[in-house]
C-alpha cells in the first residue's frame, strides 16, 4: 500500500514537473541575460576584472546560503513557495539595476551591483531547488536510465536558454541598457503565473520531522563525496569562463573583440554545452555502455577534462600565441576550438554529476539533498569567480594573468577527479563500447554464485 502511494504521488507531479520545467528555464533565460549586461556594462564603464568578480561574490555566496536555506524550506513549504519566491526575488534583483548611475563612485557602484547580483544569486537557486528535485518526484527508483535522461534533459534545456540569454543581453544593451532590463522582467512575469497556479502546496513537502539544519548536515556518504567534487568541478570552469574570457577577448591586450562578438562566443558555449549535455546519454554514454553512470563513468571523464586546461595554458603562454600579435585569426580560432572542447567534456561531466546527485538523493529528502548538493556547486562557483578575478588581475600581464587561470583551472579538476575515486558507487564496472575496462564486482558475484554446487 505504501508502495502504491508513493506511486502515485510521483505520478501526479508529472503536470507539476512541466510546470516547473518551463519556469524554471524562462528564469535561465533571464539569469544568463542579467550576466552579460551587468559583465558587459561593468567592462565599458571601466571596471577592472577583479571588480567584476566582486560584484558577483554575493550572488555566489548567496547562492550558496539560499542553497542550505532553500533544502530545508523545499521541504516544509513545498517546491511552490521556494519557486514563486525565486521569480519575485528576481525581479527585485532587475529592478535594482535601473538604478545603476554611471557618474557615481567607483566603491558605491561595485557595492550597488553587488547587492542586486545578490538577490539574483538568491533568487538563482530557489528556482533551481525546484527544477532539480521534481526529477526525483516523478521518476520511479527502479527506472534509472529514464531518471538520468530526464534530469540531462532539463538541466541540457535550461543552459542552452541560459545561453540564448548571454545573447539577448549582449544584443539588447547595444539597443538600451533599460530596455534589456525591461524585457528581463517581463519574461519573468510570464513565468509567474506558472508557478503561482499550476502548483499544488504540498509538492515537495515532507514530514516535519526531517527537516532541521543538521538534517542538511547529516548526508550520506556519496553525496558528502560528490558535493566536494562538485565544488572543484564548477570552480574550475568558472576560473577562466565567467570573467577572464569575456574580458581578455575584450581587451585590446588580449584579442580585441567587440562586444557582440564576445556574447555571441559565451551564448554559443552555453548553448553547446546546454545540448551535449542534454543528449549525453543517448549519443555518448549509451553507444559505450556506460549509461547509466557509476564512479568509474565519473573519474575517467573528468580525468580527460584536464587536458583542455592545460593545453590552454600552455597556448595562451607560448611563442606561437605571444610571438605573433597580429595573426589574431589564428589565435581566435584555437581558443574558440579548445572553448568548445571543453564545453563538450564539460557538458558529460556535468550530465553525469546532475544523475548521480539525484540517485544518491533519500526519496524523503530529496529537496535537502539536492540543496546539500548546489550549495558546494556554489561555493565552488565563487571560489573560481574570486581567485579568476585576482589571478587575472594581478598575474604579470593580461596575457600571464589569462594563462594562470588555466593553470588553477587545470588544478581544480585534477582534484575533483581524486575526489571522485573515493565514490563508494563500483556497481556495472566500466564498459568502452564491448570492452570490460573494469570488472563489475555484481556479476563476479551472481558468477560465484551461480556456479556453486546445490546443497
Amino acid at each position: 500500500m505504501a508502495g502504491d502511494a508513493v506511486e502515485t504521488r510521483k505520478r501526479s507531479a508529472i503536470g507539476p514537473f512541466a510546470v516547473v520545467s518551463l519556469s524554471y528555464i524562462l528564469f535561465t533565460l533571464t539569469d544568463g541575460a542579467v550576466r552579460m549586461l551587468v559583465l558587459m556594462h561593468a567592462y565599458a564603464t571601466g571596471f577592472t576584472a577583479m571588480e567584476v568578480a566582486t560584484t558577483f561574490t554575493l550572488y555566489e555566496l548567496c547562492g550558496a546560503v539560499t542553497n542550505l536555506v532553500a533544502g530545508i524550506a523545499g521541504a516544509r513549504f513545498g517546491i511552490r513557495q521556494t519557486l514563486v519566491s525565486g521569480l519575485v526575488l528576481q525581479i527585485g534583483g532587475i529592478g535594482m539595476l535601473f538604478a545603476w548611475d554611471d557618474a557615481w563612485g567607483r566603491g558605491r557602484a561595485i557595492v550597488f551591483v553587488t547587492c542586486a547580483q545578490a538577490l539574483c544569486g538568491i533568487a538563482k537557486d530557489l528556482t533551481k531547488l525546484g527544477g532539480k528535485t521534481v526529477t526525483k518526484l516523478v521518476t520511479p527508483d527502479d527506472k534509472q536510465n529514464s531518471l538520468f535522461k530526464l534530469v540531462s534533459a532539463i538541466t541540457g534545456l535550461k543552459n542552452s536558454f541560459k545561453g540564448v540569454g548571454y545573447f539577448i543581453g549582449a544584443a539588447m544593451l547595444g539597443v538600451s541598457y533599460e530596455a534589456a532590463l525591461w524585457t528581463q522582467i517581463g519574461i519573468i512575469v510570464v513565468a509567474l503565473p506558472f508557478g503561482i497556479f499550476g502548483l499544488d502546496s504540498s509538492l515537495g513537502r515532507v514530514g516535519k520531522e526531517n527537516i532541521t539544519l543538521s538534517a542538511v548536515f547529516k548526508q550520506n556518504y556519496n553525496m558528502n563525496v560528490l558535493s566536494l567534487s562538485r565544488m572543484f568541478l564548477f570552480g574550475s570552469r568558472d576560473l577562466w569562463f565567467e570573467v577572464p574570457l569575456p574580458f581578455f577577448l575584450r581587451s585590446a591586450e588580449g584579442m580585441g573583440w567587440p562586444r557582440s562578438a564576445v556574447g555571441a562566443m559565451l551564448a554559443g558555449y552555453i548553448i553547446v554545452y546546454g545540448q551535449l549535455q542534454a543528449w549525453t546519454p543517448q549519443l555518448f554514454l549509451q553507444p559505450l555502455r556506460q549509461n547509466p553512470p557509476n564512479k568509474h563513468t565519473a573519474v575517467v571523464w573528468n580525468f580527460a577534462l584536464v587536458s583542455v586546461p592545460l593545453f590552454l595554458g600552455g597556448f595562451v603562454q607560448s611563442g606561437v600565441f605571444q610571438d605573433h600579435p597580429g595573426d589574431s585569426k589564428a589565435k581566435s580560432l584555437v581558443i574558440f576550438i579548445a572553448v568548445f572542447v571543453f564545453a563538450f567534456l564539460f557538458a558529460v561531466n556535468s550530465a553525469v554529476h546532475s544523475y548521480l546527485v539525484v540517485k544518491y538523493a533519500e526519496g524523503n529528502k530529496v529537496a535537502i539533498n539536492v540543496g546539500f548538493y548546489y550549495m558546494a556547486n556554489a561555493f565552488g562557483r565563487l571560489i573560481g569567480t574570486i581567485v579568476s578575478g585576482a589571478l587575472y588581475s594581478y598575474v604579470g600581464s593580461t596575457v600571464d594573468g589569462f594563462a594562470a587561470c588555466f593553470w588553477a583551472s587545470a588544478a581544480f579538476v585534477i582534484a575533483s577527479t581524486v575526489i571522485e575515486l573515493f565514490l563508494d558507487d563500483d556497481s556495472g564496472g566500466l564498459m568502452c563500447g564491448s570492452i570490460a575496462c573494469i570488472d563489475d564486482p555484481d556479476a563476479d558475484t551472481n558468477d560465484v554464485e551461480s556456479t556453486q554446487p546445490p546443497s
